[in-house]
């Protein structure tokens, strides 16, 4: 829900890059689908032909660049690289949230608890957050907007995550990664199955030697019945 949530928001966007004919338009048009409500999704945007070009114009590349930030990037990834278009509020609170997903995502995939906790200080650090007040604001606005389910914890300064949404766009250089590990999960899957399978075959085999078994005893009984009746 979610997603699809996540995608109407950002089909106005997708339509208006037929018109975004100039570099300029094209980075109009980054700046506005990254600063709206809902849009959390980027990579349908980020692959149109209008928004690629902006890769050859040296004025405006960096506003490519910044929507692959928003795409797959984090908090970090903008500010340790030069050059990038100052963020307006609303961008900074998306992207802020954004990169909150991937690091509560990311905590939870590293850790065998099932409900990783993250510390205020490692968030304020990633996230160039100046206060725990701001901290617990910025996770509590992501709570109400869908976007990950968790409780903070003051008394021990963590972030208690339980749930993130599926709200992130995978980065190119992670597709490599992405597919090894589904092929591993299929694999896993096949071997589930063949020794499904096997455990099926020696059940039903078992099944009909009892059977069998169960009919020559029953044979037996007769013909001794049968003998006794004759004598």
């Amino acid at each position: 829900m979610e997603q699809a949530k996540a995608l109407n928001a950002l089909e106005p966007f997708l339509a208006l890059t037929k018109s975004a004919t100039s570099p300029r338009a094209a980075a109009d048009l980054i700046v506005r689908a990254t600063s709206a409500p809902n849009t959390y999704i980027f990579t349908e945007l980020l692959q149109t032909p209008e928004i690629q070009a902006l890769a050859a114009s040296e004025e405006f590349a960096p506003f490519l660049r910044l929507l692959e930030v928003f795409s797959y990037g984090t908090y970090s990834s903008y500010t340790s690289t030069p050059g990038l278009p100052e963020l307006n509020e609303a961008q900074r609170l998306k992207l802020r949230q954004l990169s909150l997903m991937t690091l509560a995502d990311n905590k939870t995939a590293d850790s065998s608890a099932s409900e990783p906790p993250l510390s205020y200080a490692s968030l304020q650090s990633a996230l160039d957050l100046p206060s725990r007040q701001a901290l617990e604001e910025l996770v509590i606005r992501a709570i109400y907007a869908g976007l990950l389910k968790a409780q903070l914890n003051p008394k021990d300064s963590v972030v208690q995550i339980n749930s993130v949404a599926p709200l992130r766009d995978v980065a190119p250089k992670a597709i490599g990664g992405l597919l090894s590990s589904l092929q591993a999960w299929s694999d896993r899957c096949d071997a589930t199955l063949e020794s499904l399978a096997e455990q099926m075959a020696q059940l039903r085999a078992d099944a009909d030697r009892r059977a069998a078994q169960a009919a020559a005893r029953e044979e037996k009984i007769k013909k001794l019945v049968k003998n006794e009746k004759k004598s």
